[in-house]
């Protein structure tokens, strides 16, 4: 991609995303702080809905190259920027979520894989969309978190192996930049709703799957390695205190550190970031010819986290039954 079309698309990805909060102050689509939130003054939400909209308009101005992938990246957007107006039934949502999936899959090829495969690949995507959802709490993680995956992704399509259309990877990346430049600050423009962190889930995913399938190598799963750390440990020290893993809560890590240790958000952010990027030096220049050291490096860091995250959190606030 030219750089004068770089910079043209940047420039209209902007005035778009100003565009919207425009609409959003009309109508009013704003988040307001309550008891499980990080943050206290009123927000402008969906700010990320900057995400699909930059892969459909390039698509429309540059061509279709992954009909179905945009086809179930619209239903999904659209879905989760309903939900974010006005809360939604969970079936409907979860119908519309397994109809994208099965577009996706149909675009990377997955339905001709054997069945446990597929099953497979469903239990990665729900969970990675969910996950990334999740996450999106603090100001500066989503965006930050997003921009470094897909830049290791570029990373790898250049450099690596060819696995998708690098201009369509790019317009990705411009997106999460403009997203950031209005969310990682202090006091954030916008946040990215679930708009932002479904659609920019289903983008990772998508290009994640392209990688992992043309390289025959499930190694780049670890790409996403620090949120699922918080995701899993998250989930099985609240089932351990006998919670309801579906409802709404502040236990996560990132969230424990910014709102009881009272570390500023966007540093929190940035530590989750900087240590993603370490390991993607490593899972990148080291891992992915061998399976042994892969799982090595994998226990590794989980028993670490595991040993910083109940030295910090202590022992009774994560099991203690409430």
């Amino acid at each position: 991609m030219p750089l004068y079309f770089v910079v043209i698309s940047f420039v209209i990805l902007f005035s778009a995303e100003l565009f919207y909060f425009k609409i959003a102050d009309h109508f009013n689509i704003i988040d307001k702080p309550n008891h499980r939130s990080s943050h206290t003054a009123i927000t402008i939400r969906g700010g990320g809905i900057i995400f699909p909209v930059a892969l459909l308009l390039y698509a429309v101005f540059m061509g279709v190259n992954y009909p179905y992938f945009l086809l179930g990246l619209l239903l999904i957007s659209f879905i989760s920027f309903l939900d974010d107006i006005r809360e939604l039934s969970n079936k409907i949502r979860i119908l519309v979520h397994l109809i994208a999936v099965a577009l996706l899959f149909l675009q990377v090829g997955m339905l001709s894989f054997a069945f446990y495969w597929v099953l497979l690949g469903l239990v990665f995507v729900i969970g990675t969309i969910n996950a990334i959802n999740f996450m999106d709490g603090i100001n500066g993680i989503t965006g930050g978190y997003g921009l470094i995956t897909l830049a290791a992704l570029y990373y790898i399509n250049i450099h690596v192996i060819r696995f998708t259309d690098i201009n369509f990877l790019l317009i990705a990346i411009l997106s999460v930049l403009v997203f950031n430049f209005f969310n990682f600050r202090t006091k954030a423009k916008c946040f990215a709703g679930d708009v932002g962190s479904v659609s920019l889930a289903f983008i990772i995913v998508f290009f994640l799957l392209q990688l992992m399938i043309k390289a025959g190598n499930v190694t780049y799963v670890l790409l996403l390695l620090v949120y699922g750390l918080d995701t899993i440990t998250t989930i099985v020290f609240r089932l351990i205190r006998k919670e309801n893993i579906f409802k709404a809560h502040r236990s996560h890590f990132y969230q424990y550190l910014a709102n009881e240790k009272k570390i500023p958000q966007l540093l929190v952010s940035a530590a989750y970031v900087f240590f993603q990027v370490l390991f993607n030096y490593i899972i990148i220049f080291y891992l992915t010819g061998s399976v042994i050291k892969t799982l090595e490096f994998a226990g590794v860091i989980i028993i670490a986290f595991l040993i910083v995250r109940i030295a910090l959190e202590k022992p009774k606030r994560l099991f203690t039954v409430t």
